[in-house]
């Protein structure tokens, strides 16, 4: 079944990157309403646990969608959805949500907690992968002005070895090591860039 999935996921990223087209972003907002119910109006989540997309990078997005599609990365209300996405309509949809312009986080009410989430950001060198400025590089996520309590919960899934699909075992590792304190402070910090 392992063999099945890793040969899905290679084809589904061959036809990612064999195609010369440029992405629609028109199609891609018209295809994102389907998204919005949970990520929210201009990709902007309002809902606990569910990550915003607005302004993640192009081909994050695109992995993230190919990985869901193809089975390696689990979600019940993402399946079914992502089971009718064709390869264009994963390049259209990775070109609009980057597109638009990021959440920025709101008034930090905690700055002592900041603080010790920068040292932790600093200790487990999260720049080096997510960019200085943590908007992310390639297909590696924008975690800047994430939604608080899905950074929490992406790193304790990654530490127990839950979320699966992509970066897996570097976050793995990353996130592995962190006490819950560090977490809480961790995604306080980068909700609140």
């Amino acid at each position: 079944m392992r063999v099945v999935s890793l040969g899905m996921l290679f084809a589904s990223a061959v036809a990612l990157t064999s195609f010369a087209q440029a992405a629609d972003n028109a199609a891609g907002k018209a295809k994102a309403e389907i998204c919005a119910g949970c990520h929210g109006d201009n990709g902007i989540s309002q809902t606990e646990n569910i990550p915003s997309l607005a302004g993640q990078l192009d081909q994050f997005i695109q992995w993230q969608l190919v990985f869901f599609r193809a089975g390696a990365r689990k979600n019940e209300q993402m399946q079914p959805i992502v089971e009718q996405l064709s390869n264009e309509d994963i390049r259209n949809l990775g070109a609009y949500f980057a597109s638009l312009p990021p959440f920025k986080g709101g008034k930090d009410d905690n700055p002592d907690l900041s603080e010790k989430g920068k040292q932790a950001a600093a200790g487990r060198r999260c720049a080096s992968c997510h960019g200085d400025t943590f908007a992310g590089t390639k297909a590696v996520a924008r975690i800047a002005g994430q939604r608080e309590e899905d950074l929490v919960k992406a790193l304790h899934d990654y530490k127990s070895g839950v979320r699966s699909g992509g970066a897996q075992a570097a976050m793995a590792d990353v996130a592995y090591p962190l006490s819950d304190e560090e977490i809480t402070a961790l995604a306080h910090y980068l909700a609140h860039l």
